[in-house]
């Protein structure tokens, strides 16, 4: 009697006298077949082969070499600033659009930020941006981004040195390589190649961008953002070379109260459009093509930090943060400087450029996976509108998609666990209850290529 109490209050069952582990399962898997992770297409393994270490380090180098890219330095210096900068960035991209027969154009979209917080004066913010057009559905536009400006310890500090190796030289690294790999190919989908300005005065680049697409109607399906992704050492000296941190947004911020409040109804909170962006690219991008790993973390972005893909969401597209697995605060966001015998300052010495290749080898599986995959469905529904032990699901047809196929897991769950294949069909019901499940629904293309999951908003 007193055993069976006790085993009561640790909330373990007992089974003909067995005890039952409580985190065990205690209903059956139910139907479809276990997900199992999209594989690199030969195409695909070829480029991420291709991104090169030493033209990382190179890039790296020449951006770390014009001493300064503070957003309020020089312009026009052809050697120092953040306008020599700017210039190199954008001719490297030229060099690449020229090999992409034409599929690659490079432009330079600019405007005057007024004065504001971190801005004295009014000052040029310019982006460069290197696009690869889509072959079959131009109007899809994927974004891969990090940016090109720089601080030492004075936000404002413009003129003394600060290099900006991991942060974001690095980033840019990770855009500039694969517009080179990618510019001779030819993507379903339209793919940007993004060096941002303005990031450390307050996200002005970005923002500018973000918000031009949206005032355009522009169909941005994912944004990655890469900043601070040049080292694989923590500040305990903690090395992690194949493991690299995603942060994934939940609830957008672009939603109304009555949709969070339909979203926290059906347990939607951990099935965003940037959290499915998130497990799309977490499947895609761990395998040997990559060598790498991916850490999940919900939530948008480190305390007290920010970044470029902030812009995004606050724009109501689906985005998401790449940054090192530990990071050293000595290297960022400070003067260069000895002090009681430890190096401040973000140099190229603190740089690991085969980790930064394994970051732009997992961006480039993410962004060609995306680009070559039906887009997400839209229009999906589950209807709630009756008690039953089932589930049915409606969608939009997309005439680009093959098939469709259900995903679902259990709710404690993080990844989806199945996939059930439907056919072509815009509808389906399942046996298998809405009350004990997530679900999400996903295209399938003529290539076998497949979407990142929609997740049903409810249908009452």
């Amino acid at each position: 009697m007193r055993v069976t109490i006790l085993l009561g209050l640790l909330g373990i069952s007992t089974v003909y006298g067995q005890i039952q582990d409580p985190f065990e399962p205690l209903w059956p898997p139910g139907p479809g077949q276990p997900v199992v992770p999209q594989e690199p297409s030969a195409e695909l393994t070829s480029m991420l082969s291709q991104i090169d270490p030493k033209r990382i380090e190179a890039i790296i180098t020449k951006l770390v070499s014009f001493g300064t890219r503070h957003t309020l330095s020089s312009q026009t210096d052809p050697n120092r600033g953040v306008g020599a900068a700017r210039d190199w960035i954008a001719s490297q991209m030229q060099t690449f659009a020229a090999t992409s027969g034409g599929q690659m154009t490079v432009s330079t979209p600019s405007y005057i930020q007024p004065i504001a917080d971190r801005v004295p004066f009014p000052v040029r913010i310019t982006n460069v941006v290197a696009t690869l057009k889509g072959s079959t559905d131009p109007n899809r536009v994927y974004v891969v981004s990090g940016h090109y400006d720089s601080r030492n310890t004075d936000p404002n500090n413009f003129s003394d040195d600060a290099p900006g190796a991991d942060d974001d030289a690095s980033g840019v690294a990770v855009s500039l390589e694969l517009a080179r790999v990618m510019a001779r190919h030819k993507p379903a989908a339209t793919i940007m190649f993004v060096a941002v300005a303005g990031e450390e005065q307050g996200l002005f680049g970005s923002n500018f961008m973000a918000e031009t697409m949206k005032n355009a109607s522009v169909d941005v399906q994912g944004m990655l953002d890469n900043d601070i992704v040049g080292s694989s050492t923590g500040d305990d000296g903690t090395k992690n070379p194949t493991l690299l941190r995603m942060f994934c947004s939940g609830i957008p911020q672009t939603e109304t109260f009555q949709q969070v409040t339909a979203r926290a109804n059906i347990g939607g909170e951990n099935d965003s459009p940037a959290r499915e962006l998130g497990r799309f690219i977490a499947e895609v991008a761990q395998n040997n093509a990559t060598g790498m790993r991916v850490q999940t973390i919900w939530r948008p972005d480190r305390f007290l930090r920010g970044g470029d893909h902030l812009s995004f969401l606050r724009n109501g597209y689906p985005a998401v943060r790449f940054t090192e697995p530990a990071e050293n605060f000595a290297h960022q966001h400070q003067d260069v400087r000895v002090q009681n015998g430890v190096q401040f300052g973000d140099l190229i010495e603190f740089v690991d450029f085969d980790f930064t290749a394994g970051v732009a080898r997992v961006n480039g599986a993410g962004l060609w996976s995306l680009a070559n995959a039906p887009r997400t469905p839209r229009g999906v529904v589950i209807d709630t509108r009756q008690l039953d032990n089932n589930s049915t699901l409606r969608w939009t047809n997309d005439p680009q998609a093959a098939s469709y196929e259900v995903v679902w897991r259990p709710t404690d769950q993080t990844f989806w666990t199945h996939a059930i294949p439907v056919g072509k069909v815009t509808s389906v019901t399942l046996k298998l209850s809405k009350d004990n499940v997530d679900f999400g629904v996903r295209a399938v293309g003529q290539n076998g290529m497949k979407s990142p999951a929609a997740f049903p908003a409810p249908s009452g």
